[in-house]
């Protein structure tokens, strides 16, 4: 005689469980709405990652006009820049 093989189990497993449900309707209940809250989990963390980003993309954007605007605030020539790093004014390790 042959040994029944994993579907069979799987179904006799699953005819068990469809059964006991049948028997006890508010365990239906139970599956069912857990199904949903899992479902609605899901959802809301799926929702919440998109309105992070898209607010991620909206404050790099507006910091990277603030950067374009203040960088064209602001122009030195190369030869002021020269006399102020030799003054000590700015600029790291030029000396005086």
């Amino acid at each position: 005689m042959m040994t029944p093989g994993p579907v069979e189990e799987g179904a006799k497993v699953a005819s068990g469980f469809v059964d006991a449900l049948r028997s006890q309707p508010v365990m239906l209940g139970m599956v069912v709405v857990i199904g949903f809250l899992i479902g609605l989990l899901f959802f809301v963390a799926y929702k919440g990652a998109e309105t992070r980003q898209r607010e991620l993309d909206k404050f790099y954007s507006s910091q990277k006009e603030t950067q374009e605007l203040l960088a064209k605030c602001i122009m030195i020539a190369p030869e002021e820049l020269m006399r102020l790093i030799q003054k000590g004014g700015s600029g790291g390790d030029a000396k005086p």
